[in-house]
């Protein structure tokens, strides 16, 4: 009976030892910011498919992410992983602009359009006079519409995330 005991409180130990929870190591990231829908979300960007912007968002440079490039034409109704991402390359705006994010953030999300795999659309202003902050994907083609924006597809994959947790400064 003695030896039953033992061993069972040495079996305990020994399972709540291996299912004890360590706290992970801790990184830092750069943290960049992007409108979704006229609200400011969190990112961190960890791979780029382009060595000269990986360097600018000190990221990985991964040049297979351009295989997730679907060929085009591609029918929009034909679905695939990558979202756009609009980017300012003049500098207009410092935000870049999401059609999607985690709705809600983290793990409660049920939003099936958000992927953190984007291919980077640049917009430009036609008169750099006229620019203002656009805000949302609406806000871009309503200025390509009006003839004030140049919307072009690029080759550039990026991994970004949105970060699912309130920012809080240090």
């Amino acid at each position: 009976m003695l030896f039953k005991n033992v061993f069972l409180v040495g079996l305990s130990l020994l399972l709540m030892a291996c299912s004890s929870v360590q706290k992970p190591a801790q990184i830092t990231l750069p943290l960049f910011y992007a409108w979704y829908n006229g609200e400011e979300v969190a990112y961190v960007t960890t791979d780029v498919s382009d060595r000269d912007i990986a360097r600018l968002k000190n990221a990985n440079y991964a040049p297979r992410l351009r295989d997730a490039i679907p060929k085009y034409p591609k029918p929009p109704q034909v679905k695939t992983a990558l979202e756009r991402v609009y980017s300012f390359p003049n500098n207009e705006q410092t935000h870049t602009v999401f059609p999607s994010a985690p709705q809600p953030l983290g793990y409660l999300s049920e939003d099936h359009r958000y992927s953190p795999l984007w291919i980077m659309y640049t917009v430009v202003w036609k008169d750099p006079s006229q620019a203002r902050e656009l805000k949302s994907e609406e806000a871009i083609f309503v200025a390509e519409e009006e003839g004030l924006v140049t919307i072009t597809r690029t080759n550039v994959v990026l991994n970004c995330p949105v970060v699912p947790f309130p920012i809080t400064a240090l």
